[in-house]
């Protein structure tokens, strides 16, 4: 254990003074820097949120407890943190952001953060994600520009908008968010109200599937689009079933034909072993430009796979 907490105090000093140089409040402390301690460990203002991935310990079920119970009092002690202000998800390493929208608490243990000169609300208690996805800070500072000049934006895919945000802080003419779930689409909307840029007449919030919104007709056309698709959803709401790997060439093509000439597209997913197919497409760039989009905070440089690509 002692390892494990050396480890937790130097990277701890290092990330929180680069974090206060950055003017954010959330950011990534511990990313599975240890095959023997597998967490991810998050700052939230002055709480933690871990993540502890499913390992093959080879111990019984009270061992285990016992062992994370030393884990979260070393986690407590070191990084100077009450456990009443720790959150632990259990996950398994395949199923990052294919499981966004199961609840797993009805605590609602809400706050606002701070990331780059803009505020958005996390739910640290009821879902295994907070309603923030870290590791695409360095995108949205990017997106955020590109936005400027009244540029038309469309966020697929949406979750709760921090996209939408950085676009309409950026100067975007019009935004349109798309998600599936109404619980989200209004966490966007508060997002954007936190932020005092909540403005009906010139952003849109559409709660439905992405690939029927963008087979309409009525679906316009647009300058800058960011889309980060679960790896796989069998929702109810949806016709059929959705696969990143299998629909993704679909949906580019779908997304394409709704962009203007020039327009960027930044398409990122999580998919570990993604294989990208993109032959077909009718655009006139596509760059990987993964590595420059993962933030200085997250050890694992394979946490997204992102691309710009222009039509």
């Amino acid at each position: 254990m002692q390892s494990f907490a050396n480890r937790l105090q130097k990277v701890d000093r290092h990330i929180t003074k680069w974090a206060k140089r950055q003017g954010i409040t959330c950011y990534r402390i511990y990313d599975l820097d240890m095959p023997e301690f597998p967490f991810c460990i998050d700052r939230y203002e002055q709480y933690l949120h871990i993540a502890e991935y499913k390992a093959q310990h080879g111990l019984s079920e009270a061992m285990h407890d016992a062992w994370l119970a030393e884990c979260l009092q070393v986690i407590s002690l070191t990084l100077q943190t009450p456990r009443e202000q720790i959150f632990l998800k259990e996950r398994r390493r395949l199923s990052r952001r294919t499981e966004q929208y199961e609840k797993v608490a009805q605590e609602s243990h809400k706050l606002v953060v701070q990331e780059q000169g803009l505020q958005f609300r996390v739910n640290l208690s009821d879902y295994l994600d907070t309603g923030l996805f870290l590791d695409h800070r360095p995108l949205r500072k990017t997106f955020r520009e590109e936005a400027a000049g009244g540029k038309r934006v469309l966020n697929l895919f949406a979750y709760t908008g921090a996209f939408s945000v950085y676009a309409a802080a950026g100067g975007a003419a019009h935004i349109t968010t798309v998600d599936l779930s109404n619980t989200y689409l209004q966490w966007a909307r508060e997002n954007m109200e936190q932020n005092g840029l909540l403005d009906d007449s010139r952003h849109s919030f559409v709660a439905g599937d992405t690939m029927d919104f963008l087979k309409s007709p009525a679906a316009g056309t647009y300058d800058l689009v960011f889309v980060d698709p679960p790896a796989f959803s069998n929702s109810k709401k949806m016709s059929g079933t959705w696969d990143t790997q299998r629909d993704h060439p679909t949906l580019l093509h779908l997304i394409l034909q709704h962009m203007s000439p020039g327009g960027i597209l930044y398409f990122s997913n999580n998919l570990r072993q993604f294989e990208p197919r993109f032959e077909r497409l009718e655009a006139t760039s596509i760059r990987d430009i993964s590595l420059q989009t993962i933030p200085e905070d997250f050890r694992n440089k394979k946490i997204h796979h992102c691309y710009r690509i222009v039509r």
